[in-house]
Protein backbone atom coordinates (compact mmCIF):
# COMPACT_ATOMS: atom_id res chain seq x y z
CA UNK A 1 0.00 0.00 0.00
CA UNK A 2 2.81 2.29 0.39
CA UNK A 3 2.21 3.62 -3.54
CA UNK A 4 -1.36 4.56 -2.72
CA UNK A 5 -1.65 8.09 -1.83
CA UNK A 6 -2.81 9.32 1.69
CA UNK A 7 -6.35 10.37 -0.38
CA UNK A 8 -6.71 6.72 -1.75
CA UNK A 9 -5.90 5.23 1.70
CA UNK A 10 -8.10 7.19 3.68
CA UNK A 11 -10.84 6.31 0.97
CA UNK A 12 -10.32 2.71 1.69
CA UNK A 13 -10.55 3.22 4.84
CA UNK A 14 -13.60 4.66 5.00
CA UNK A 15 -15.08 2.97 2.28
CA UNK A 16 -14.44 -0.35 3.49
CA UNK A 17 -13.53 0.23 7.13
CA UNK A 18 -9.73 -1.69 5.97
CA UNK A 19 -7.55 -1.52 8.67
CA UNK A 20 -3.99 -1.83 6.65
CA UNK A 21 -5.02 1.15 4.82
CA UNK A 22 -5.24 3.10 8.12
CA UNK A 23 -2.42 1.19 9.95
CA UNK A 24 -0.34 2.59 6.51
CA UNK A 25 -1.20 6.13 6.85
CA UNK A 26 -0.36 5.58 10.55
CA UNK A 27 3.17 4.47 9.30
CA UNK A 28 3.63 7.33 6.97
CA UNK A 29 2.97 9.88 9.26
CA UNK A 30 3.61 8.72 12.87
CA UNK A 31 7.39 10.15 13.29
CA UNK A 32 6.38 13.56 11.94
CA UNK A 33 3.56 13.86 14.44
CA UNK A 34 5.07 12.85 17.33
CA UNK A 35 7.98 15.03 16.38
CA UNK A 36 5.90 18.18 16.42
CA UNK A 37 4.28 16.73 19.71
CA UNK A 38 7.65 16.43 21.65
CA UNK A 39 8.70 20.08 20.47
CA UNK A 40 5.50 21.58 21.78
CA UNK A 41 5.54 19.17 25.13
CA UNK A 42 8.76 18.69 25.55
CA UNK A 43 7.56 15.53 27.66
CA UNK A 44 7.86 11.96 25.69
CA UNK A 45 5.08 10.58 27.36
CA UNK A 46 2.58 13.59 26.81
CA UNK A 47 3.95 13.59 23.42
CA UNK A 48 2.74 10.18 22.54
CA UNK A 49 -0.66 11.06 24.23
CA UNK A 50 -0.74 14.08 21.77
CA UNK A 51 0.14 11.31 19.09
CA UNK A 52 -2.70 9.50 20.01
CA UNK A 53 -5.62 11.79 20.40
CA UNK A 54 -4.11 13.06 16.75
CA UNK A 55 -5.20 9.52 15.01
CA UNK A 56 -8.06 9.33 17.09
CA UNK A 57 -8.74 12.43 15.26
CA UNK A 58 -7.90 11.21 11.83
CA UNK A 59 -9.89 8.09 12.21
CA UNK A 60 -13.11 9.92 13.08
CA UNK A 61 -12.77 12.50 10.11
CA UNK A 62 -11.55 9.94 7.85
CA UNK A 63 -14.31 10.42 4.97
CA UNK A 64 -14.11 14.49 4.79
CA UNK A 65 -9.76 14.32 5.26
CA UNK A 66 -10.23 11.63 2.07
CA UNK A 67 -10.49 14.81 -0.22
CA UNK A 68 -8.09 17.20 1.66
CA UNK A 69 -5.47 17.78 -0.86
CA UNK A 70 -2.45 17.74 1.86
CA UNK A 71 -3.10 15.91 4.72
CA UNK A 72 -0.18 16.25 6.25
CA UNK A 73 -0.91 19.93 7.07
CA UNK A 74 -3.85 18.89 8.86
CA UNK A 75 -2.08 16.59 10.90
CA UNK A 76 0.62 19.30 11.70
CA UNK A 77 -2.12 21.28 12.81
CA UNK A 78 -4.07 19.16 14.55
CA UNK A 79 -1.24 18.04 16.93
CA UNK A 80 -0.17 21.62 17.22
CA UNK A 81 -4.22 22.43 18.71
CA UNK A 82 -3.70 19.09 20.90
CA UNK A 83 -0.48 19.93 22.54
CA UNK A 84 -1.42 22.98 23.07
CA UNK A 85 -4.37 21.93 24.98
CA UNK A 86 -2.28 19.49 27.06
CA UNK A 87 0.22 22.48 27.99
CA UNK A 88 -2.75 24.42 29.02
CA UNK A 89 -4.32 22.06 31.11
CA UNK A 90 -0.47 20.69 32.60
CA UNK A 91 -0.02 24.57 33.55
CA UNK A 92 -3.81 24.64 34.83
CA UNK A 93 -3.15 21.30 37.30
CA UNK A 94 0.53 22.76 37.99
CA UNK A 95 -1.24 26.24 39.51
CA UNK A 96 -4.25 24.14 41.08
CA UNK A 97 -1.28 21.97 43.09
CA UNK A 98 0.58 24.91 44.25
CA UNK A 99 -2.50 26.45 45.13
CA UNK A 100 -3.48 23.12 47.15
CA UNK A 101 0.05 22.82 49.03
CA UNK A 102 -0.50 26.90 49.62
CA UNK A 103 -3.67 26.57 51.40
CA UNK A 104 -2.55 23.33 53.40
CA UNK A 105 0.43 25.43 54.53
CA UNK A 106 -1.52 27.85 55.78
CA UNK A 107 -4.09 25.71 57.28
CA UNK A 108 -0.89 23.79 59.22
CA UNK A 109 0.41 27.22 60.21
CA UNK A 110 -2.57 29.84 60.35
CA UNK A 111 -1.23 33.48 60.56
CA UNK A 112 -3.74 34.82 63.68
CA UNK A 113 -2.84 38.37 62.86
CA UNK A 114 -3.80 38.32 59.49
CA UNK A 115 -7.20 36.63 60.91
CA UNK A 116 -7.41 39.58 63.46
CA UNK A 117 -6.99 42.22 60.50
CA UNK A 118 -9.90 40.96 58.47
CA UNK A 119 -12.32 39.53 60.95
CA UNK A 120 -13.64 43.59 61.63
CA UNK A 121 -14.41 44.37 58.10
CA UNK A 122 -15.68 40.91 56.96
CA UNK A 123 -19.26 41.16 57.92
CA UNK A 124 -19.39 44.62 56.76
CA UNK A 125 -17.64 43.80 52.97
CA UNK A 126 -20.15 40.48 52.93
CA UNK A 127 -23.10 42.84 53.42
CA UNK A 128 -21.84 45.02 50.32
CA UNK A 129 -22.72 42.06 48.23
CA UNK A 130 -25.35 41.20 45.82
CA UNK A 131 -27.85 38.60 47.68
CA UNK A 132 -26.44 35.57 45.53
CA UNK A 133 -22.99 36.09 45.74
CA UNK A 134 -23.40 36.43 50.12
CA UNK A 135 -25.35 33.55 50.33
CA UNK A 136 -22.76 31.42 47.84
CA UNK A 137 -20.26 32.28 49.90
CA UNK A 138 -22.42 31.80 53.72
CA UNK A 139 -23.02 28.16 52.14
CA UNK A 140 -19.61 27.05 50.91
CA UNK A 141 -17.44 28.59 53.93
CA UNK A 142 -19.77 29.29 56.97
CA UNK A 143 -22.30 26.32 56.07
CA UNK A 144 -19.58 23.65 55.21
CA UNK A 145 -21.78 22.88 51.90
CA UNK A 146 -20.23 20.61 48.82
CA UNK A 147 -20.58 22.27 45.87
CA UNK A 148 -23.12 19.75 45.20
CA UNK A 149 -25.33 20.31 48.02
CA UNK A 150 -24.99 24.09 47.02
CA UNK A 151 -26.15 23.32 43.24
CA UNK A 152 -29.27 21.45 44.94
CA UNK A 153 -30.30 24.51 46.87
CA UNK A 154 -29.41 26.90 44.59
CA UNK A 155 -31.09 25.18 41.57
CA UNK A 156 -27.90 25.59 39.14
CA UNK A 157 -25.61 23.12 38.23
CA UNK A 158 -22.28 21.98 40.13
CA UNK A 159 -20.23 23.55 37.98
CA UNK A 160 -22.40 26.97 38.12
CA UNK A 161 -22.12 26.69 42.01
CA UNK A 162 -18.50 26.65 41.69
CA UNK A 163 -18.15 29.40 39.99
CA UNK A 164 -20.34 32.01 41.48
CA UNK A 165 -18.25 30.53 44.72
CA UNK A 166 -15.18 32.01 42.56
CA UNK A 167 -16.26 34.88 41.72
CA UNK A 168 -18.06 35.61 45.10
CA UNK A 169 -14.67 35.01 46.72
CA UNK A 170 -13.16 37.62 44.57
CA UNK A 171 -15.62 40.28 44.58
CA UNK A 172 -15.15 39.77 48.76
CA UNK A 173 -11.44 40.15 48.12
CA UNK A 174 -11.86 43.65 46.37
CA UNK A 175 -14.12 44.55 49.23
CA UNK A 176 -11.70 44.16 51.45
CA UNK A 177 -8.85 45.91 49.67
CA UNK A 178 -11.13 49.19 49.41
CA UNK A 179 -10.80 48.96 52.80
CA UNK A 180 -6.74 48.96 52.80
CA UNK A 181 -6.65 45.36 53.29
CA UNK A 182 -4.24 43.03 50.79
CA UNK A 183 -5.26 39.28 50.63
CA UNK A 184 -5.32 36.76 48.15
CA UNK A 185 -8.25 34.48 47.23
CA UNK A 186 -6.79 31.63 47.77
CA UNK A 187 -5.34 32.73 51.92
CA UNK A 188 -8.62 34.79 52.29
CA UNK A 189 -10.65 30.89 51.91
CA UNK A 190 -8.19 29.82 53.87
CA UNK A 191 -8.83 32.05 56.92
CA UNK A 192 -12.30 32.31 56.39
CA UNK A 193 -12.67 28.40 56.88
CA UNK A 194 -10.76 28.24 59.67
CA UNK A 195 -11.78 31.41 61.67
CA UNK A 196 -15.29 32.35 60.38
CA UNK A 197 -17.66 30.46 62.26
CA UNK A 198 -16.87 29.63 65.78
CA UNK A 199 -18.24 27.01 68.49
CA UNK A 200 -20.85 28.78 70.75
CA UNK A 201 -20.82 28.68 74.47
CA UNK A 202 -22.27 25.11 75.82
CA UNK A 203 -24.80 26.69 77.77
CA UNK A 204 -25.85 29.30 75.19
CA UNK A 205 -28.26 27.10 73.26
CA UNK A 206 -30.61 26.39 76.37
CA UNK A 207 -30.25 30.15 77.33
CA UNK A 208 -31.57 31.06 73.81
CA UNK A 209 -34.29 28.58 72.89
CA UNK A 210 -35.73 29.16 76.77
CA UNK A 211 -35.63 33.22 75.97
CA UNK A 212 -37.05 32.76 72.70
CA UNK A 213 -40.07 30.79 73.27
CA UNK A 214 -40.99 32.90 76.78
CA UNK A 215 -41.51 35.50 74.05
CA UNK A 216 -44.53 33.48 72.80
CA UNK A 217 -45.96 32.73 76.00
CA UNK A 218 -48.06 36.36 76.45
CA UNK A 219 -49.98 35.66 72.89
CA UNK A 220 -50.58 31.75 72.90
CA UNK A 221 -51.52 31.71 76.47
CA UNK A 222 -54.45 34.17 75.63
CA UNK A 223 -55.53 32.13 72.81
CA UNK A 224 -55.49 28.68 74.77
CA UNK A 225 -57.17 30.55 77.81
CA UNK A 226 -59.90 31.77 75.09
CA UNK A 227 -60.35 28.54 73.14
CA UNK A 228 -60.31 26.51 76.15
CA UNK A 229 -62.94 28.58 77.97
CA UNK A 230 -65.24 27.81 74.84
CA UNK A 231 -64.52 24.08 75.18
CA UNK A 232 -65.09 23.89 78.23
CA UNK A 233 -68.61 24.98 78.20
CA UNK A 234 -69.34 22.68 75.32
CA UNK A 235 -67.74 20.14 77.45
CA UNK A 236 -70.00 20.91 80.74
CA UNK A 237 -72.83 20.44 78.21
CA UNK A 238 -72.00 17.29 76.76
CA UNK A 239 -71.12 15.70 80.54
CA UNK A 240 -74.71 16.88 81.80
CA UNK A 241 -77.14 15.23 79.08
CA UNK A 242 -74.64 12.00 79.17
CA UNK A 243 -75.41 12.31 83.20
CA UNK A 244 -78.90 12.21 82.47
CA UNK A 245 -78.87 10.02 79.98
CA UNK A 246 -77.12 7.53 82.33
CA UNK A 247 -79.94 7.07 84.98
CA UNK A 248 -81.07 3.73 85.50
CA UNK A 249 -78.96 1.68 83.48
CA UNK A 250 -77.74 -0.62 86.17
CA UNK A 251 -74.13 -0.71 87.60
CA UNK A 252 -72.34 -0.18 84.31
CA UNK A 253 -74.12 3.28 83.83
CA UNK A 254 -73.23 4.35 87.68
CA UNK A 255 -69.95 3.49 86.86
CA UNK A 256 -69.81 5.28 84.21
CA UNK A 257 -71.70 8.43 85.54
CA UNK A 258 -69.39 8.27 88.70
CA UNK A 259 -66.39 8.69 85.74
CA UNK A 260 -68.13 11.56 83.74
CA UNK A 261 -68.67 13.46 87.45
CA UNK A 262 -65.02 12.65 88.44
CA UNK A 263 -64.03 14.10 85.02
CA UNK A 264 -66.60 17.35 85.25
CA UNK A 265 -64.82 17.99 88.59
CA UNK A 266 -61.61 18.42 87.17
CA UNK A 267 -62.59 20.59 84.29
CA UNK A 268 -64.53 23.04 86.73
CA UNK A 269 -61.23 23.40 89.01
CA UNK A 270 -59.12 23.92 85.41
CA UNK A 271 -61.75 26.46 84.48
CA UNK A 272 -61.00 28.42 87.60
CA UNK A 273 -57.17 28.19 87.24
CA UNK A 274 -57.20 29.36 83.55
CA UNK A 275 -59.82 32.76 85.16
CA UNK A 276 -56.96 32.67 87.32
CA UNK A 277 -54.22 32.77 84.90
CA UNK A 278 -56.48 34.78 82.40
CA UNK A 279 -56.86 37.48 84.71
CA UNK A 280 -52.77 37.40 85.59
CA UNK A 281 -51.79 37.82 81.90
CA UNK A 282 -54.54 40.86 81.35
CA UNK A 283 -52.96 42.57 84.31
CA UNK A 284 -49.52 42.29 83.11
CA UNK A 285 -50.47 43.13 79.60
CA UNK A 286 -52.03 46.31 80.83
CA UNK A 287 -48.71 47.29 83.18
CA UNK A 288 -46.47 49.66 81.13
CA UNK A 289 -42.84 48.25 80.04
CA UNK A 290 -40.45 49.34 83.18
CA UNK A 291 -37.95 52.17 82.16
CA UNK A 292 -34.34 51.84 82.98
CA UNK A 293 -34.75 52.79 86.19
CA UNK A 294 -35.17 49.37 87.28
CA UNK A 295 -32.04 48.29 85.99
CA UNK A 296 -29.22 47.60 87.57
CA UNK A 297 -25.99 49.87 87.51
CA UNK A 298 -24.17 47.27 85.38
CA UNK A 299 -26.93 47.37 83.05
CA UNK A 300 -27.64 50.60 82.78
CA UNK A 301 -23.82 51.39 82.43
CA UNK A 302 -24.05 48.61 79.40
CA UNK A 303 -26.86 50.58 78.17
CA UNK A 304 -25.14 54.03 77.99
CA UNK A 305 -22.34 52.27 76.30
CA UNK A 306 -24.38 50.80 73.62
CA UNK A 307 -26.34 54.01 73.09
CA UNK A 308 -22.90 55.73 73.10
CA UNK A 309 -21.76 53.44 70.07
CA UNK A 310 -24.63 53.31 68.30
CA UNK A 311 -24.25 57.69 67.97
CA UNK A 312 -20.67 57.18 67.41
CA UNK A 313 -21.73 54.65 63.99
CA UNK A 314 -24.06 57.25 62.86
CA UNK A 315 -21.58 59.93 62.90
CA UNK A 316 -19.37 57.86 61.33
CA UNK A 317 -21.69 57.00 58.43
CA UNK A 318 -22.64 60.67 57.89
CA UNK A 319 -18.59 61.96 57.76
CA UNK A 320 -18.49 58.59 55.52
CA UNK A 321 -20.76 60.26 53.06
CA UNK A 322 -19.08 63.24 53.07
CA UNK A 323 -16.07 61.75 52.50
CA UNK A 324 -17.00 60.19 49.48
CA UNK A 325 -19.03 63.11 48.39
CA UNK A 326 -15.46 64.69 48.45
CA UNK A 327 -13.39 61.97 46.78
CA UNK A 328 -15.66 62.27 43.77
CA UNK A 329 -15.38 66.38 43.13
CA UNK A 330 -11.07 65.53 43.95
CA UNK A 331 -11.01 62.69 40.86
CA UNK A 332 -13.12 65.14 38.70
CA UNK A 333 -10.68 67.66 39.20
CA UNK A 334 -8.23 65.67 38.70
CA UNK A 335 -9.09 63.98 36.14
CA UNK A 336 -9.33 67.39 34.30
CA UNK A 337 -5.93 68.80 35.75
CA UNK A 338 -4.14 65.53 34.20
CA UNK A 339 -5.78 65.41 31.16
CA UNK A 340 -5.09 68.76 29.99
CA UNK A 341 -5.78 68.41 26.36
CA UNK A 342 -8.93 66.59 26.52
CA UNK A 343 -10.38 68.81 29.40
CA UNK A 344 -9.44 71.95 27.40
CA UNK A 345 -12.47 71.24 24.67
CA UNK A 346 -11.00 74.17 22.65
CA UNK A 347 -10.03 72.13 19.49
CA UNK A 348 -13.38 69.40 18.81
CA UNK A 349 -11.38 67.70 16.13
CA UNK A 350 -8.86 67.25 18.27
CA UNK A 351 -11.38 65.67 21.12
CA UNK A 352 -13.18 63.12 18.41
CA UNK A 353 -9.37 61.98 17.60
CA UNK A 354 -8.91 61.12 21.08
CA UNK A 355 -12.10 59.63 21.85
CA UNK A 356 -11.69 57.46 18.81
CA UNK A 357 -8.22 56.33 19.37
CA UNK A 358 -9.53 55.28 22.94
CA UNK A 359 -12.38 53.62 21.76
CA UNK A 360 -9.83 51.65 19.26
CA UNK A 361 -7.52 50.61 22.13
CA UNK A 362 -10.38 49.35 24.30
CA UNK A 363 -11.48 47.57 21.29
CA UNK A 364 -7.87 46.09 21.34
CA UNK A 365 -7.77 45.29 24.91
CA UNK A 366 -11.24 43.71 24.67
CA UNK A 367 -9.87 41.53 22.10
CA UNK A 368 -6.71 40.21 23.94
CA UNK A 369 -9.40 39.72 27.03
CA UNK A 370 -11.14 37.35 25.11
CA UNK A 371 -8.08 35.32 23.98
CA UNK A 372 -6.57 35.55 27.45
CA UNK A 373 -10.52 34.06 28.63
CA UNK A 374 -10.49 31.22 26.53
CA UNK A 375 -7.33 29.57 27.35
CA UNK A 376 -8.65 30.15 31.43
CA UNK A 377 -11.83 28.87 31.19
CA UNK A 378 -14.01 31.81 30.41
CA UNK A 379 -12.36 34.04 33.51
CA UNK A 380 -10.73 37.42 33.26
CA UNK A 381 -6.98 38.40 33.81
CA UNK A 382 -6.82 39.89 37.10
CA UNK A 383 -3.58 42.26 35.90
CA UNK A 384 -2.43 43.69 32.53
CA UNK A 385 0.22 41.51 32.62
CA UNK A 386 -2.03 38.65 31.19
CA UNK A 387 -2.90 40.00 28.21
CA UNK A 388 0.32 42.06 26.86
CA UNK A 389 1.35 38.55 24.85
CA UNK A 390 -1.85 38.80 23.75
CA UNK A 391 -1.71 42.39 22.17
CA UNK A 392 0.46 43.03 18.66
CA UNK A 393 1.14 46.36 16.58
CA UNK A 394 -2.29 46.69 15.54
CA UNK A 395 -3.06 48.16 19.09
CA UNK A 396 -0.31 50.92 18.97
CA UNK A 397 -0.75 51.61 15.53
CA UNK A 398 -4.89 52.35 16.33
CA UNK A 399 -4.69 54.03 19.80
CA UNK A 400 -1.95 56.38 19.03
CA UNK A 401 0.63 54.58 21.38
CA UNK A 402 -2.07 55.09 24.03
CA UNK A 403 -0.65 53.82 27.13
CA UNK A 404 -2.27 50.93 29.25
CA UNK A 405 -2.27 53.07 31.80
CA UNK A 406 -5.34 55.06 30.48
CA UNK A 407 -7.61 52.25 31.35
CA UNK A 408 -8.21 50.17 34.72
CA UNK A 409 -10.10 46.35 34.95
CA UNK A 410 -12.91 45.96 36.78
CA UNK A 411 -14.48 42.53 38.31
CA UNK A 412 -11.65 41.03 37.55
CA UNK A 413 -11.83 36.56 37.20
CA UNK A 414 -15.39 37.01 36.47
CA UNK A 415 -17.00 34.67 33.46
CA UNK A 416 -17.31 37.12 30.59
CA UNK A 417 -20.33 34.56 29.37
CA UNK A 418 -22.48 34.87 32.00
CA UNK A 419 -22.53 38.50 32.33
CA UNK A 420 -22.35 40.06 29.16
CA UNK A 421 -22.97 43.44 30.28
CA UNK A 422 -20.49 43.64 33.39
CA UNK A 423 -17.91 46.26 33.43
CA UNK A 424 -14.77 44.48 32.34
CA UNK A 425 -12.59 47.68 31.62
CA UNK A 426 -12.88 51.44 31.72
CA UNK A 427 -10.96 54.46 30.79
CA UNK A 428 -9.36 55.34 34.49
CA UNK A 429 -10.25 58.63 34.06
CA UNK A 430 -13.34 60.57 32.03
CA UNK A 431 -12.32 63.49 29.90
CA UNK A 432 -13.78 67.08 29.48
CA UNK A 433 -15.85 67.40 26.60
CA UNK A 434 -16.35 70.13 24.14
CA UNK A 435 -19.49 71.22 25.31
CA UNK A 436 -18.46 71.03 28.46
CA UNK A 437 -19.78 67.44 29.88
CA UNK A 438 -17.77 63.94 31.07
CA UNK A 439 -16.92 61.39 29.03
CA UNK A 440 -15.85 58.09 29.76
CA UNK A 441 -15.18 54.79 27.63
CA UNK A 442 -15.99 52.01 28.85
CA UNK A 443 -15.73 47.70 27.89
CA UNK A 444 -18.12 45.43 28.62
CA UNK A 445 -17.46 41.43 29.06
CA UNK A 446 -19.46 40.62 25.56
CA UNK A 447 -16.83 42.67 23.78
CA UNK A 448 -18.48 45.95 23.04
CA UNK A 449 -17.57 49.04 23.63
CA UNK A 450 -19.79 52.47 25.06
CA UNK A 451 -19.23 55.91 25.86
CA UNK A 452 -21.19 57.32 28.90
CA UNK A 453 -21.50 60.73 28.93
CA UNK A 454 -22.80 63.29 31.87
CA UNK A 455 -23.28 66.88 32.91
CA UNK A 456 -21.43 66.55 36.07
CA UNK A 457 -18.68 63.87 36.06
CA UNK A 458 -20.34 61.11 38.17
CA UNK A 459 -20.69 58.43 36.16
CA UNK A 460 -21.83 56.66 39.74
CA UNK A 461 -25.51 55.71 38.44
CA UNK A 462 -24.89 54.67 34.84
CA UNK A 463 -22.19 52.25 36.34
CA UNK A 464 -24.61 50.33 38.49
CA UNK A 465 -27.57 50.52 35.85
CA UNK A 466 -24.95 48.50 33.54
CA UNK A 467 -23.65 46.23 36.54
CA UNK A 468 -27.49 45.37 37.25
CA UNK A 469 -28.27 44.69 34.03
CA UNK A 470 -25.46 41.86 33.93
CA UNK A 471 -26.96 40.01 37.13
Amino acid sequence: MNDLTDQQLLAAYTESGSEPAFTALVQRHLDLVYSAALRMVNNPHQAQDVTQGVFLALAQNARPLSRHPVLSGWLHRTARNLAAKAVRSDVRRQTHEQEAAAMNELLAHPDPAAWKTIAPHLDEALGELGEPDRDALLLRYFERKSARDMAGLLGISDEAAQKRVTRATERLREGLVKRGITVGSGGLVVLISANAVQSAPAGLLATVSTFALAGTITTSAIITTTHTLAMTTLQKAIIAAALATAVGTGVFAAHQSARWQSENTTLQQQLVQLQTDNQSLSNRLATPVPDVSGLSAKEFNELLKLRGEVGALRRQAGELEQLRTENQTIRRHLAEATRPAAAAGADPSAFKLISRQTVDAAKYIGLAMAIYSADHNEQYPTNFDGILSCLNADYTNSSGNLSLDTFELLNTGVANRQTPHLIALRERAPRRTPEGRWERIYLLADGSVQTLRTDDGNFDSLEQTLQQASQ
